[in-house]
């Protein structure tokens, strides 16, 4: 019977660290049934099962744990190669995969997301929003964007942005119903619009002013992590808001939303795009670094 082929490998390796079917097809960009069909073929070949996998789960055998330790290293090197040789050509292609949190996409990815892909056709972008923190190298990521207190040691990070601020905001109705806080502590006796992470912790809301810092823990008349939801709310006189401010600067400018205790909400470093110090950039990573260079200049998002 034949040998299994890179393919078949590519197939196994992304389902292992996947550890979902339809996941790993949309990465590799094949259907769920080819990829089901090429795992079994491999089964078949080698004589022995990688996976258990029920309708819900899909969990490495022995044998899976062994190949995928010393073949996942193999086809980076294969990758690493093959995309040394491309940078020959002088020209970015083949797939960028990012991960960033939610507020990072919706602020600073998606406004440069279409220009870079209109100057580099011969890459594809793929970016996952996820609010947890992951690995970037294990999780198969050329890159992620994270805030600078989040960032490991070990890894090169570049401003994506210039600085970011959060801001407390309400309806004008809310306002006039129920008062204007003027100090963090006032929120205690305020409904607030609030978010639980993924984790299922609700951080505490933390504000700055001259070095002062005050942290409260408001009561939640809604909790949701989706921003138009939460847009929503507060427009319609929900509650308070804490958020950043790229999410209502238009909403405050019209006066759908007034802006509170703004002395209390100092400006902060923006994310970082960070990735793995290693001799050979990606070519399509290298072309991303130096674009958001350049867009942050022309923009006006260095200062």
């Amino acid at each position: 019977m034949a040998e299994p082929d890179l393919r078949d490998l590519d197939v196994f390796v992304a389902v292992a660290r996947t550890r979902n079917f339809r996941r790993a097809a949309v990465e590799i960009r094949v259907s769920v049934s080819s990829l089901s069909q090429r795992l079994r073929d491999l089964e078949e070949r080698l004589g022995v099962r990688l996976m258990n996998r029920t309708t819900r789960s899909v969990a490495l055998t022995e044998a899976g744990e062994l190949l995928l330790s010393r073949v996942a290293p193999a086809l980076r090197d294969v990758g690493d190669a093959l995309e040394q040789v491309r940078d020959l050509r002088g020209v970015a292609s083949g797939r960028l995969r990012i991960n960033a949190p939610p507020p990072a996409v919706d602020l600073v990815l998606a406004p440069l997301a279409g220009p870079f892909l209109s100057a580099h056709p011969q890459v594809d972008l793929d970016i996952v929003s996820e609010s947890g923190f992951v690995d970037i190298v294990s999780g198969g990521y050329d890159a992620g964007v994270r805030y600078g207190e989040h960032l490991a040691q070990d890894m090169v990070a570049i401003p994506l942005s210039g600085p970011q601020s959060y801001v407390v905001v309400a309806s004008p109705g809310y306002i006039a119903r129920r008062g204007r806080p003027k100090h963090p502590k006032d929120l205690l006796d305020h409904d607030c619009i609030r978010a639980r992470y993924s984790s299922g912790v609700m951080h505490d809301l933390e504000f700055e002013r001259a070095g002062q810092v005050v942290k409260v823990d408001p009561p939640a008349k809604l909790i949701s992590t989706n921003m138009n939801l939460a847009m929503r709310a507060a427009l319609d006189g929900v509650g308070i808001w804490a958020t950043l401010d790229g999410y209502v600067g238009d909403a405050v400018k019209s006066g759908d939303l007034i802006s509170l205790m703004e002395e209390w909400c100092e400006p902060f470093p923006g994310p970082f795009l960070y990735y793995p110090s290693r001799r050979q950039t990606p070519p399509a990573l290298r072309a991303f670094i130096d674009f958001v260079a350049d867009w942050r200049k022309r923009e006006g998002r260095g200062k």
